[in-house]
């Protein structure tokens, strides 16, 4: 007979933390997948309620710390109960019930946490945006999706005034004032008790848009099982337990803020810290607030690990970490050495997409292989397959990321996209693709090649992005390189690097030849950058990765139009 789901989330949440060997974290994601779902299923009101709310009602849910301006505030389990219920019941009074589409749009606030606590209760469609977008970035997301209500800081607001057109949405602005939207305070005004909207397992709650290679965006469509369950994942190859203080650097409006600072911690109960800044990162002041706040686990993404290892890491004891990690794209190499050699900790790397949870990574109990990021997690049968869709079995060979799906479907897969034309290419057979490349060595171990438009084929060889860019990471002039195709006429691609330099370093000929030399005794030669060239900052996502995509187009019109940038060397 099969267990009921939430009878075995209550058995991950006892035992989060402590499974430490793969056998019996197989059988646990074995009996995960093999539950019985039940005709209806609300995260908020069987979990968060039913399990945390009842068992440590006062119990630390979120620190919140504004680093720009010293701002501190903290909520318990039962105080964000209660102000998510406010915002419910704000909603309900004006008409917003299951179903409504609601765009979130704030830097790293409380009310993030409210808010989709509140609308997960409520059977809404949330759509996290972030806070960079344009306007015209915006109208495309309401072309395809609209908006029944928005919630938004002062300046967001302004934003999307501009792109809303003459639709109508409810309009609720959060720490802030604005003509023709409600302050947050009538919410204040709402009663603390709400009771939980009746959802299914497959009614949509998180939407996200994602950039493809080509096209529009595409909306991902996740349901009321896919994101509040399928983040065990998540939650088990972090680590994270009850007892823990998690932090995760990651702008809403992105896929792993849910995963990491919304999800993945709230499931097990733990406490989760949030960081809001303004401008670029500042390396101190985050690592002051990581030993400040007692982090335990701590995920960046790898820009951030990267800006980290070049301050003064001596004044730092980090007394109460024991977990960090890497998610985004892989970690180089170097900087999991780094870290290790002066902390003893070791950043483990894991993957996932948008479209899943947390799919293959470095378990707590794992020996983390630098370069590598981790093993395929259970609850997914995660595969390779060659062009031609066969599966790859040899270790060594480069295949395509899939997912097989006809022995289960994992719960933390997302439902599909709204365009089927984009479900048709990604679901093949018996398998979703993922649109990345990676390979296996004979331990099991997993290494990311790139996404497969990243592959640069030069002659008859084919290079992943990330094994040159790690080499060139262990130059001691360079703090951040990206790695591209750059067309040719004899050889189809040359290797092009786009370097970023420490301080203290300047761009030069003899700087760029020496960076080649030094990649020549690393990598085989076909793998060696032909053109390096020194630019003061790389192309990047507001969660962190690197639009090599955008290097790619700019390299291919440079070539065409036979410019060259003011520090760029053919070496």
């Amino acid at each position: 007979m099969k267990e009921p789901l939430i009878n075995t989330i209550h058995e991950f949440i006892r035992r989060a933390g402590k499974v430490n060997d793969d056998n019996e974290m197989i059988a646990l994601m074995t009996k995960l997948n093999d539950s019985e779902i039940p005709g209806h299923f609300n995260w908020v009101k069987d979990i968060y309620e039913g399990i945390h709310l009842k068992e440590h009602p006062s119990k630390l849910a979120l620190i919140w710390s504004d680093i720009d301006t010293g701002e501190e505030e903290e909520y318990s389990y039962a105080e964000l109960h209660s102000k998510a219920n406010k915002l419910l019941n704000f909603l309900r009074s004006r008409g917003v019930g299951k179903g409504k589409v609601v765009y979130v749009m704030t830097p790293v606030l409380p009310e993030l946490w409210v808010a989709y606590l509140s609308l997960v209760k409520g059977g809404m469609v949330i759509i996290p945006t972030a806070t960079n977008l344009t306007p015209y970035e915006l109208k495309i997301r309401f072309s395809e999706s609209r908006p029944d209500v928005l919630i938004a800081d002062e300046k967001s607001a302004e934003k999307l005034d501009e792109s809303i057109g003459h639709t109508s949405p409810l309009r609720v602005v959060v720490r802030g004032k604005r003509d023709g939207w409600i302050p947050y305070d009538e919410v204040e005004k709402e009663s603390g008790e709400a009771e939980a909207e009746l959802t299914t397992p497959d009614d949509p709650t998180f939407n996200f848009f994602t950039s493809g290679t080509t096209g529009l965006p595409k909306r991902v469509i996740h349901t009321a099982t896919s994101y509040p369950v399928g983040h065990i994942s998540t939650a088990a190859i972090i680590g994270l337990s009850g007892d823990d203080v998690h932090l995760n650097l990651s702008a809403p409006g992105w896929a792993k803020f849910a995963w990491s600072s919304f999800f993945a911690p709230l499931i097990v109960g733990a406490t989760v810290v949030g960081i809001n800044y303004a401008g670029k990162l500042d390396s101190n002041k985050y690592l002051d607030a990581v030993e400040s706040y007692g982090v335990t686990s701590f995920c960046a993404p790898p820009t951030a690990w990267r800006q980290f290892i070049l301050t003064d890491l001596n004044k730092r004891k980090f007394e109460k970490l024991r977990k960090v990690l890497s998610a985004g794209e892989p970690l180089n190499p170097e900087i999991i050495k780094v870290w290790r050699d002066k902390f003893k900790l070791t950043i483990r790397d894991f993957y996932g997409q948008t479209e899943t949870t947390a799919m293959i990574g470095n378990l707590p109990y794992y020996d983390v292989v630098p370069g590598s990021f981790g093993k395929p997690f259970p609850m997914y049968d995660v595969r390779l397959v060659d062009d031609n869709g066969n599966e790859v079995t040899k270790p060594f060979e480069v295949g395509h990321i899939v997912i097989r799906l006809d022995k289960w479907r994992p719960i933390g897969l997302f439902k599909g996209y709204s365009d089927p034309s984009k479900n048709e290419a990604a679901f093949r057979g018996v398998y979703y693709y993922t649109g990345d490349k990676a390979y296996f060595d004979e331990k099991g171990y997993w290494y990311f090649v790139g996404r497969g438009d990243d592959v640069i084929k030069t002659s008859d060889y084919r290079v992943g992005p990330f094994e040159v860019e790690s080499a060139l990471i262990e130059h001691p002039a360079v703090a951040e390189a990206a790695v591209v195709g750059s067309p040719d006429p004899v050889r189809w691609q040359v290797i092009k690097a786009f370097i970023v330099l420490k301080p203290g370093y300047t761009p030069s000929e003899d700087l760029a030849r020496d960076i080649y030399q030094h990649m020549r005794k690393l990598l085989s030669s076909y793998k060696v950058p032909r053109i390096i060239e020194f630019v003061d900052e790389l192309p990047k996502t507001i969660s962190g990765k690197i639009k090599r995509n955008e290097l790619r187009k700019i390299e291919e019109e440079r070539r065409k139009k036979g410019e060259r940038g003011r520090y760029e060397y053919f070496v």
